[in-house]
C-alpha cells in the first residue's frame, strides 16, 4: 500500500534535536507533487519552531531519495506549472523549496543518505548544512540524462561545495559516484558506517552551544561565503549587535564560569 499524502515526511522533535524523515519507501522517497508539498511545509514549521537546536533529515528504507517521480508527476501537466511557477516575489518555486529552504530553517540541518541519492534528492542534501553519508551510497545529479538540466537550488548550493568545471562535468555527464569520492570532491561532509549516529552526536553537539550564536553563525555564512568584502563584513557587524549582551551570550559565558548546566533560552529570531 503507497504511503498516504499526510505521511510523505515525518518528524519528530526530541531534547530540541528534529528528525525529519522523507517517507515514500516504498517508491525510494522520489518525489511526487505531495512530497514536493510536505517537504515545503515540514521546513516551514521548523523555521517557526524556536526551541529546535538541530535538524536530522534522512529517508525511510532504502534510499535517501531517488529523485523525482516523473511517471507519477508527468500523468498531469499541471504539474509541471505548478512545481516550476514562482508566485508573486518569492525568491524560490516549488521544485527549488525543496532544496532552497533549508538554507533559511534558522537550526543547523544535517542530511544523512544513504542507498540512493540522485537528482532532485542529492539537492534536497546540498541545501542541508552538513551531510554524512555511508561510503556506498551512490549519488549523481541525474537530470541531463532524461535530457533536462537541474532545476532545484544546484546552482546556488553547488558553487559552494566545488569549481565549476567539476560542477559542469557532474551535470552534463549524470555519471554515478559513491559516498567516497563524494567526500573527497567536497561534497559530503562526513562518510561513517553509521551515519545516522554520527549524526546525532554532531546535533547534540550543536545543542550545547548558544543557539543565537549558531544561527547567526548559518546565516552569516548564508549571505557572505559569495558576497563582496564589504558586505560580508558588514553581516559581521550586523549579526554580532543581536547577539551580543543578550540572554544566550550571557548564558554562554555562565557556561564556561562555573554554571555549566545553565539552560539556555529558545533561539532569537534574526
Amino acid at each position: 500500500m503507497s504511503t498516504r499524502d499526510s505521511e510523505r515526511v515525518l518528524i519528530t522533535i526530541e531534547d530540541g534535536i528534529a528528525i525529519v524523515t522523507l517517507n515514500r519507501p516504498d517508491k525510494y522517497n522520489g518525489l511526487d507533487m505531495p512530497m514536493f508539498e510536505a517537504i515545503t511545509r515540514a521546513a516551514k514549521t521548523l523555521k517557526k519552531d524556536r526551541s529546535v537546536r538541530a535538524i536530522i533529515l534522512n529517508g525511510a528504507g532504502d534510499a535517501f531519495c531517488s529523485g523525482l517521480d516523473v511517471k507519477t508527476v508527468s500523468k498531469n501537466p499541471v504539474n509541471f506549472l505548478k512545481l516550476l511557477v514562482k508566485p508573486g516575489r518569492r525568491i524560490s518555486n516549488l521544485a527549488q523549496n525543496v532544496g532552497y529552504i533549508w538554507r533559511d530553517v534558522p537550526a543547523p540541518v544535517i542530511a544523512v543518505t544513504h542507498g540512493y541519492c540522485f537528482g532532485g534528492g542529492f539537492q534536497i542534501a546540498l541545501g542541508a548544512d552538513f551531510r554524512f553519508s555511508t561510503s556506498d551510497c551512490e549519488f549523481s545529479i541525474m537530470e541531463s540524462k532524461w535530457g533536462l538540466i537541474p532545476d532545484m537550488s544546484l546552482t546556488v548550493t553547488l558553487r559552494e561545495l566545488v569549481p565549476i568545471d567539476l560542477a559542469k562535468e557532474l551535470t552534463m555527464t549524470a555519471r554515478r559516484f559513491d559516498g567516497t569520492e563524494a567526500k573527497a570532491m567536497g561534497l559530503v561532509s562526513r562518510v561513517s558506517d553509521d551515519p545516522m549516529a554520527e549524526a546525532m552526536n554532531f546535533a547534540r553537539e550543536l545543542a550545547e552551544r548558544s543557539p543565537d550564536a549558531v544561527a547567526a553563525s548559518k546565516l552569516l555564512f548564508n549571505r557572505s561565503w559569495n558576497a563582496t568584502d564589504r558586505t560580508a563584513l558588514d553581516w559581521e557587524t550586523k549579526l554580532q549587535k543581536k547577539v551580543l549582551g543578550r540572554a544566550n551570550q550571557r548564558i554562554a559565558v555562565a557556561r564556561n564560569s562555573g554554571s555549566p548546566d545553565k539552560p539556555y533560552q529558545d533561539r532569537r529570531d534574526f
